[in-house]
């Protein structure tokens, strides 16, 4: 249970051609690596998807965040199916 609370962990990404450091704790990489290998995407894919979103929304948080939320809301979707 204490890997959970591992401190983040920063690693690049690429977005539209542009590159950017993202900090997440290794729980959150894992699950956006098993959303990449579950839709046959990069990684950087679902990132700009989530980055899209995020762009969107009337109240936009930062890209970290906005990956956190993504992910766990991702999580209850597919729990209610």
């Amino acid at each position: 249970m204490a890997e959970i609370y591992h401190p983040p962990v920063k690693r690049s990404v690429e977005i539209a051609g542009h590159k950017t450091s993202i900090s997440l704790e290794p729980l959150f990489w894992d699950l956006l690596h098993d959303v990449a290998a579950r839709e046959a995407l990069p990684l950087n894919a679902v990132v700009a998807r989530i980055d899209a979103e995020r762009i969107e929304a009337e109240h936009a948080p930062g890209l970290a965040t906005a990956i956190r939320l993504w992910l766990v809301d991702d999580l209850r979707r597919r729990g209610d199916q």
